[in-house]
């Protein structure tokens, strides 16, 4: 068996199989990605010359589809720099290249006589040892490798990846009785640690668990749907973030996946289950929908399915007449009461146990799935936690479907069960009366396993859970914005969870009271991060608005000082300090990282700074830290890259370039797509580290500030910057004024581009002088101010505020 995946394949190159090879590109993997020999030579073909037998035409279909990777949104890839790791082929001329790899995925269409055959081919010519995965669906996995040389299906198994590839967490693993054990171990710790996925192990039965169990809940919807008369937009307002499922809710989802996808699907559960009539009948999609279906209206890929957008109007299916009808917005009782609960748990009992038509709906469907998966449970999975991390990794649920029964109560939910008719698994009602599928005590989590109790879960080393360092009472602070806690080993935590993880006066005394801490003997190290939705959004604007209109500078520019003080007192503590960002890392949230000794990002990572959208400017050391990153990478005089302390010191290299490529990011607020973009875009350094598993983010932050501390970590030199001075912004001047000439920039815009050029150059200090970090910190800070207190600016933050969106003014 391979010990590690040096290079892979891909065979299929639709949807699924590049997106697959995208991401295997995206952490390093170099794939071959292989598809059909075209039919015939089209047009195109033949007015390039090509022949029959030009590799150009050959390998056209999967290099077409490595060309789509560069335009598709959201990006299957962190950058188009991994696109060179993936070369296209084709079935008949390089089969026998897959004698040179350590992994096989095979995504060809879902149907069980193409599979087998292609396997057969490919049987003939793997090396020994080489890991050959089919990602379906649901088609049975043993059946795919049926009639194979034992050794092959030994190294056989379903690894069945859910769409995108790159952003959804859930890898199902689907061994048959054949599979080697050792290699189901090895995909279970490559997909995990190297791929960053959740691994659920399944067993080999129709559609695994999580499309079982989330088409069922499909099925239900759409029966109860039929039966209340309510319409697919209702619906949504039902199903989405309100009872912790995907904005998208059920019929934007569906729209995204695709009609024909989602039918795929359920045909098949139904064709599988034919010994079982009464379960097999759920899976029958209705009439309507096959309607749909015949109709062309597939969703998203057709632009139109239960939605469809005329203008700029988004209307609804109606299913009754199938014509399109302008949305409602039912105002539901329930919802009005979910929206009073401070937390989810609050908002599902809201919504579980209102009594208005929108809750009667939530609840029936609620009943169904809850009861369908409780009867599943000992078939598809051994364990609850593998039916709910499907669930919550694959379909984006917040909660599984048995966390959702702890949620709204067990007993309660299981009494009003019984009261209607239904019938509930024994082993449900013992659970019911311990108090839950789960326990969560200061050593850990249990789940209930029927005839065993609780079991405690086993859990990675390599995951650290903020809310089990509270339960296990490791508060060092506590905050209202922000908690210290003890990580062990002599690390702390900064944990940030303020509203909507804005930064504010919380956040700001802890990250100073933290610095103060690494002065005691007993700590060797600093960890910055959540367990919130984002790292941070940047600055509470909304506070900055209000004082800036009650003409309160002075506030501002406290404010702003703290934040500034705070950031450094970060930068030049006595121990390491390490930024574990995550998701949206906005302004202050950039800032904060910027000012860590190492940043340890999640490979998911949106990082910008983004001020000049509400009409500010960087205001907590941004334009400074991306300043010194860039001229970090001027060569010193002596050869290598240019220290902190002799950045362009007799390089002999122009520094204005590399000025106005900082000034490009921080006016057009570049946002990265991914912490490998971030890197390009100089918001990290080579020497950060990017975790493509958010789950072990902590952990690697965590050794990350001990190696520094184990190697005799000394604080950081205080650098001299050389800057450019009027010269300089003259320069950026030059190119703001163009862009206002050509339509691209308001008036306005050029004001703050002014402010934002007078920082990166320095203000009025002759060309070539070096100056301290504090001294652009004051230059930054009052720019920072002067902005804030003017009207435009205030109009803008206003804007922002209220719509999300920016304001150009």
């Amino acid at each position: 068996m391979a010990n590690q995946i040096r290079k892979a394949a891909v065979l299929g190159s639709g949807v699924m199989g590049a997106q697959i090879a995208a991401h295997l590109a995206n952490v390093g993997i170099p794939v071959l990605l292989l598809d059909i020999v075209p039919r015939e030579l089209g047009p195109d073909d033949v007015k390039a010359k090509l022949t029959a037998d030009s590799p150009k035409f050959r390998n056209k279909i999967a290099a077409g589809a490595i060309d789509k990777l560069k335009t598709m949104k959201p990006s299957p890839v962190y950058s188009q720099a991994v696109l060179p790791l993936l070369t296209a082929g084709n079935f008949e001329d390089d089969l026998a290249k897959l004698a040179d790899v350590d992994l096989i995925i095979e995504a060809v269409v879902e149907r069980l006589d193409i599979k087998q055959s292609l396997w057969s081919k490919v049987a003939a010519v793997v090396k020994p040892g080489a890991i050959c995965a089919t990602n379906t669906s649901g088609l049975p996995i043993a059946k795919i490798s049926e009639g194979l040389p034992v050794a092959f299906r030994a190294q056989f198994l379903g690894a069945h990846f859910f769409n995108p590839p790159r952003y959804l967490k859930l890898l199902e693993l689907i061994p048959t009785p054949e599979t080697d054990p050792a290699v189901v171990q090895f995909m279970a710790e490559f997909g995990e640690r190297v791929l960053g996925k959740g691994i659920v192990l399944c067993k080999d039965t129709p559609n695994f668990i999580a499309n079982r169990i989330g088409t069922y809940g499909m099925q239900v919807t759409l029966q109860a749907m039929f039966e209340s008369g309510l319409g697919a937009d209702e619906i949504d307002q039902l199903t989405g973030p309100i009872i912790g499922r995907p904005k998208s809710a059920t019929f934007r989802t569906l729209d995204v996946v695709g009609l024909d996808t989602y039918v795929h699907v359920s045909d098949n559960c139904r064709a599988a289950l034919a010994d079982s009539p009464a379960e097999a009948a759920v899976f029958e999609v209705p009439a309507k929908v096959r309607e749909m279906l015949q109709r062309g209206w597939l969703g998203a890929k057709t632009k139109q399915g239960f939605f469809k957008k005329v203008g700029d109007e988004i209307l609804t299916l109606d299913l009754e007449t199938m014509e399109y009808r302008p949305r409602k917005k039912t105002r539901f009782s329930c919802i009005d009461e979910a929206r009073k609960a401070t937390d989810l748990v609050g908002k599902l009992r809201a919504v579980a146990y209102g009594d208005d038509e929108g809750a009667k709906f939530v609840w029936k469907v609620f009943k169904e799935t809850l009861l369908y998966a409780a009867s599943r449970l000992g078939e598809i999975a051994d364990d609850v936690r593998s039916i709910d991390n499907a669930l919550k990794w694959g379909f984006g649920w917040a909660m599984g479907p048995f966390e959702t029964w702890d949620a709204i109560g067990v007993a309660k939910a299981v009494a009003k069960m019984e009261a209607e008719g239904a019938t509930v698994p024994a082993w449900v009602k013992e659970a019911a009366a311990a108090g839950g599928f789960y326990k969560r005590t200061a050593d850990g989590v249990s789940q209930t396993i029927p005839g065993q109790g609780y079991v405690k879960i086993a859990q990675s080393e390599r995951v650290i859970e903020i809310e089990q360092l509270r339960a296990a009472g490791k508060i060092v602070k506590e905050k209202k914005g922000a908690t210290l806690l003890d990580m062990g080993d002599g690390v702390l935590l900064l944990d940030f969870h303020s509203l909507k993880q804005a930064i504010g006066t919380d956040m700001i005394m802890m990250m100073k009271q933290a610095a103060d801490l690494l002065k005691q003997e007993q700590w060797k190290g600093l960890v910055i991060s959540s367990a919130a939705e984002n790292f941070c959004v940047g600055a509470n604007l909304a506070l900055i608005l209000l004082e800036a209109q009650d003409d309160e500078d002075d506030e501002v520019e406290e404010v702003t000082r703290q934040f500034q003080n705070a950031c450094m007192a970060l930068k030049y503590a006595p121990k390491p300090v390490v930024a574990a960002p995550y998701g949206l890392t906005l302004g202050g949230g950039y800032e904060i990282s910027a000012h860590c000794d190492q940043i340890v990002a999640a490979g998911e990572l949106y990082m910008g700074l983004v001020e000049v959208g509400a009409g500010l400017i960087p205001g907590g050391g941004g334009n400074k830290e991306l300043l010194i990153r860039a001229l970090e990478t001027i060569p010193a005089s002596g050869g290598g890259m240019g220290g902190a302390a002799q950045m362009a010191a007799g390089s002999g290299l122009d520094q204005q370039p590399i000025v106005n490529k900082v000034f490009e990011t921080i006016a057009m607020a570049k946002v990265s797509t991914s912490a490998v973009e971030a890197q390009e875009l100089g918001y990290l350094r080579k020497t950060d580290k990017i975790v493509v598993n958010k789950e072990h983010q902590l952990y690697e932050a965590k050794r990350a500030a001990l190696k520094l501390y184990e190697e005799g970590y000394q604080a950081p030199k205080a650098p001299s910057i050389p800057v450019l001075g009027p010269d300089g912004a003259a320069v950026l001047g030059i190119g703001v004024y163009n862009l206002k000439l050509s339509g691209w920039a308001s008036e306005y815009d050029g004001f703050i581009a002014k402010q934002l050029a007078t920082v990166l150059t320095g203000d009025d200090v002759p060309r070539g002088t070096y100056v301290t970090e504090q001294y652009l910190l004051d230059v930054e800070r009052a720019a920072f101010v002067k902005l804030a207190m003017q009207k435009k600016s205030q109009d803008r933050m206003g804007y922002i505020l209220k719509t999300g969106k920016p304001l150009r003014n």
